[in-house]
């Protein structure tokens, strides 16, 4: 079993691209993110778990210069500039409605009338796991070379109409820029806890 565990195991060099050396970046180099890396991401951060397959992200990826302007007027004026820096800035939201889809993402039961009638369960439900796909979106970043700049200081109604205006059942939930961070934009790492400060195991 010890030995099936070590073999499992990602390289140090790995680890370190996804956890231990990897930041949160304030300031962008002036390098392009394709739209195929954009794809990249999402194929790796579609293949994460989330409750019955639900799938409730829905995201949209701010590129254009058009589209930058109009998200840093929307959020709080020390983040403007990192939106306007980025290559692209990931809004992560989320579809309230998600279980619609679930007759053909989990065809194993009936999961669709799990979720009918209970509108504020398939918000937690839905805010939950986008939450999830998030945190995976930024390790499919990584994964694939680039790096990641987490926000969540913005307006979520003024963003939920500019962006999702077409469909009001999708809100936002974060969002985060993406590409070749600068190294000169962040300061020392904070300070993480010991597994024995934060864990208990029972």
């Amino acid at each position: 079993m010890t030995k099936q565990f070590h073999d499992s195991v990602l390289s140090p060099d790995t680890l370190d691209q996804l956890f231990n050396e990897a930041r949160s970046y304030n300031g962008w180099l002036d390098k392009d993110v394709s739209d195929e890396q954009i794809a990249a991401i999402y194929d790796l951060l579609k293949m994460a778990p989330t409750s019955a397959n639900m799938q409730p992200v829905r995201i949209v990826w701010v590129k254009s210069a058009d589209a930058k302007a109009r998200l840093a007027k929307l959020v709080m004026e020390g983040n403007t500039e990192k939106v306007l820096s980025a290559p692209v800035t990931a809004i992560i939201g989320y579809d309230i409605d998600f279980h619609e889809e679930l007759p053909w993402l989990f065809p194993h039961t009936d999961a669709k009338s799990w979720f009918e009638g209970d509108e504020e369960g398939r918000k937690e439900g839905a805010f939950r796991n986008s939450s999830l796909q998030g945190a995976y979106l930024m390790l499919a970043a990584r994964a694939v070379g680039l790096d990641v700049g987490p926000m969540s200081g913005f307006d979520n109604e003024a963003v939920d109409a500019e962006f999702f205006g077409d469909n009001s059942r999708h809100k936002s939930n974060f969002i985060c820029s993406i590409g070749y961070g600068d190294t000169e934009s962040i300061f020392d790492r904070s300070p993480r806890p010991d597994f024995g400060t934060f864990n208990t195991i029972v």
